[in-house]
């Protein structure tokens, strides 16, 4: 059967590829570390009781018909006030559009800006971008990032192409490096941008920025999140953002995930999301709504989550620098925010026990599976070559003790290799 060019190019995710190795594992009772997913063990982290509790009562209320294209106006209204107070950004809430969860919002954005054959541009290691690139039949600009700036874009690297580019793609903490723009990093980049639309004739399209803070409320120590409205608000007319419950409230199974950007954009961007269907469930925005003017409870909730976060990421961090004072070739860039911990494995070129040959990032990923009981994500899952040694770990579905515990592993299994 023939099927659309589009879906013949749009390539699989290595996630659910390595998914499914862990499950074949663990029918034969293997006990697996699973460090992939970019998602909480609800058992571990479950969302804030206020939160639930409202849930079930909307659901008791019968708020199970469809909600307003744009989101119920009660959330539009507590999601003003949050980012308000949160960032120091006025939105109204006719600027602001409820989905279920961020890929809505990202995929809205893409749809209502480029055009087949308009220059996206955006880093590797990022989440997702070259997929939404090739829905939308974009020209990909890569920005090749390094561990020097902690897998940052920027504005030297940018600047070379934002001639003529439409959408420049960005996220802050980043998926999948857990690492954070600094502001003067961010004012630069966001600098250029200005630069490049005043030289713009009138009637050409702008460049304009996609700003992904979904991990915005989880940042750690003195690390600052920054955002290129607040910095520079000239930029306000140009700046789409995205953001939501899913992360900060350990909520990715509740869905309700909030755009907000100029009308012009988001308007067109609730007409895509109508047509997707890609709503919040109503009971969920209903009890997120409440939730969100609880200051006090939200407040508590956040610097509980947020502890617990960073003693996982911190158990991490000092079990891999631990193991590369030992020798290892082994490396970890100190947590900044989100859930994740940038891990360099540079083992490609070494021989397993059994004499075969770790050719490539992925060949060491499912050694540590099979061998360590461990699962990271490679960075080639993100955009990036099969040579590049680096991993994500998420730790969202596992406790200190069991990170604790699988060092040792790790260690036993890396020192098999020759």
């Amino acid at each position: 059967m023939s099927v659309s060019l589009l879906a013949q190019n749009l390539t699989g995710s290595e996630i659910i590829k390595i998914a499914g190795e862990i499950n074949e594992l663990k029918k034969q009772g293997q006990n697996i570390a699973n460090l992939t997913i970019g998602d909480f063990d609800s058992n571990i982290y479950p969302i804030p009781e206020e939160l639930k509790v409202g849930i079930v009562e909307a659901y008791h209320q019968n708020q199970t018909n469809y909600p307003p294209a744009d989101g119920v106006l009660d959330l539009r209204e507590s999601v003003s006030g949050f980012i308000k107070e949160r960032y120091g950004l006025d939105y109204s809430p006719s600027e602001i559009l409820i989905s279920g969860g961020s890929r809505p919002l990202i995929y809205s954005t893409y749809l209502a800006l480029v055009d087949p054959g308009d220059k996206v541009i955006f880093p590797i290691p990022s989440w997702n971008n070259n997929h939404y690139c090739n829905l939308t039949r974009a020209e990909e600009v890569l920005i090749t990032t390094t561990p020097e700036n902690n897998f940052m874009p920027t504005a030297e690297q940018i600047a070379p192409h934002v001639k003529g580019a439409t959408l420049l793609a960005l996220c802050s903490p980043q998926n999948p490096t857990g690492t954070m723009f600094t502001r003067e990093a961010l004012e630069a980049i966001c600098d250029l941008v200005i630069a490049e639309n005043k030289s713009r004739a009138a009637g050409e399209k702008p460049l304009y920025i996609l700003y992904d803070q979904m991990y915005s409320q989880l940042t750690f120590g003195s690390h600052q999140h920054f955002n290129p409205v607040s910095l520079r608000p000239e930029l306000k007319d140009y700046t789409i953002f995205v953001d939501g419950a899913s992360k900060c409230l350990a909520a990715t199974g509740v869905r309700v995930g909030w755009g907000f950007g100029p009308a012009e954009v988001v308007n067109h961007m609730k007409a895509i999301v109508g047509h997707m269907g890609a709503w919040a469930p109503k009971a969920e925005q209903v009890a997120m709504a409440k939730y969100l003017i609880q200051t006090d409870k939200l407040n508590a909730y956040l610097a509980n989550f947020k502890g617990r976060v960073q003693t996982s990421l911190t158990a991490l961090y000092e079990g891999i620098k631990q193991l590369q004072s030992e020798g290892f070739a082994v490396d970890a860039i100190e947590p900044m925010g989100a859930i994740y911990l940038t891990i360099k494995l540079d083992f490609t070129g070494k021989t397993t026990p059994e004499g075969t040959v770790l050719n490539n990032s992925t060949d060491v990923n499912f050694y540590l599976i099979k061998n360590a009981g461990v699962a990271l994500v490679p960075f080639s899952a993100f955009g990036t070559g099969h040579e590049v040694n680096w991993f994500r770990a998420s730790v969202g579905t596992i406790t200190p003790e069991e990170i604790q515990q699988m060092i040792p592993r790790i260690r036993e299994a890396l020192s098999k290799l020759k």
